[in-house]
């Protein structure tokens, strides 16, 4: 059984910082899709960060250079950068995967917990 757990979660004020990590436990294949999906009660969900396994990433348009996704194989664990937040990034963050690869597409079959970021404006 794939395990998701993500931490690092928060409240910053507008233009800081905060790093989520996401501990991936279960998982044998070596081939996957891995990323940070956000919603805001109410709305639709976002697909903030993709990566590979090979480490090619891609980033929403929504917060392109200002977050960064990252993966350490070796600890399993995946992260996501943000910097410059700003009140609209408010949302819960979930960690997410799937066993193929993020340019097959898809919908993501394994979800963490989700934690939440608030950004005072």
């Amino acid at each position: 059984q794939v395990n998701l757990a993500e931490s690092g979660g928060g409240s910053v004020q507008a233009g800081g910082s905060l790093r989520l990590s996401c501990s991936v436990s279960g998982y044998t294949g070596s081939s996957f899709c891995m990323g940070w999906v956000r919603q805001v009660l109410g709305e639709e969900r976002e697909v903030v960060a993709q990566i590979e396994s090979d480490g090619r990433s891609s980033i929403a348009d929504s917060v392109k250079g200002r977050f960064r996704i990252s993966q350490d194989n070796a600890k399993k664990t995946l992260f996501l950068e943000m910097d410059s937040l700003k009140h609209e990034d408010t949302a819960m963050y979930y960690c997410a995967a799937r066993a193929v690869p993020c340019a097959y597409g898809g919908t993501f079959k394994f979800w963490g917990q989700g934690v939440q970021v608030t950004v005072s404006s």
